[in-house]
């Protein structure tokens, strides 16, 4: 059968149609299973008006305001990123030792990657929040979160970071969609110890 040339132009401008469709869905849908956590606020502030919080598709009360066990002038005077100072993050340990030289200034049992993939690696901190607000998961597998006021975040490899936690206390057991789930007071003093550029070194 031989198409008209009408035919022809409106086949092609389907296929044209469907194309642009299909990329813009693509662009725009979140990538709920990507490894990580979004920063979705940025002012790093604590939000009281957010009174319920999701893990794993079950409610949970947020904490209405950001723990804090550091003295204000310890903050002035801490969070440095000199070379002797360093993060390890051990995942078959399931363990972190912040390194200052030759001296540990911490150790802490954490939570890596059980849903997403916390990669070996060395990396730098590259940003750092107070409190912040994280979403993602799929909600179709039980694994949606939606996380207002997460503490002391630091990230180091893209959306990887290292964080206080309020949802679990199952540290040592991996639990996270690819952060470095942490005590919140742990996560405090290391986020007042290390500057953006610490070096973090994460292994198997």
């Amino acid at each position: 059968m031989r198409l008209s040339r009408s035919m022809l132009l409106i086949l092609i401008g389907t296929g044209v149609s469907i194309a642009i469709l299909r990329a813009s869905v693509t662009a725009f849908t979140p990538t709920q299973d990507a490894p990580g956590c979004h920063a979705l606020t940025t002012d790093g502030k604590v939000d009281p008006t957010q009174t319920v919080a999701f893990w794993l598709n079950q409610p949970i009360t947020p904490p209405a305001g950001l723990a804090s066990n550091i003295l204000p002038d310890d903050r002035t005077v801490l969070g440095d990123s000199s070379d002797e100072k360093w993060i390890e993050v051990d995942l078959s340990e399931q363990k972190l030792t912040a390194h200052d030289g030759d001296k540990i200034f911490l150790e802490s049992l954490i939570s890596s990657g059980l849903w997403g993939k916390t990669s070996p690696g060395e990396f730098k901190i590259w940003y750092k929040i107070r409190s912040t607000k994280m979403e993602g998961g799929n909600k179709a597998l039980g694994t949606y979160y939606y996380l207002p006021n997460v503490p002391y975040t630091m990230f180091f490899n893209g959306d990887i970071g290292i964080h206080g936690t309020y949802w679990h206390q199952n540290f040592g057991q991996p639990m996270s969609h690819g952060c470095v789930n942490t005590p919140t007071p742990m996560a405090e003093r290391l986020f007042y110890w290390a500057g953006v550029g610490t070096r973090v070194v994460v292994h198997p």
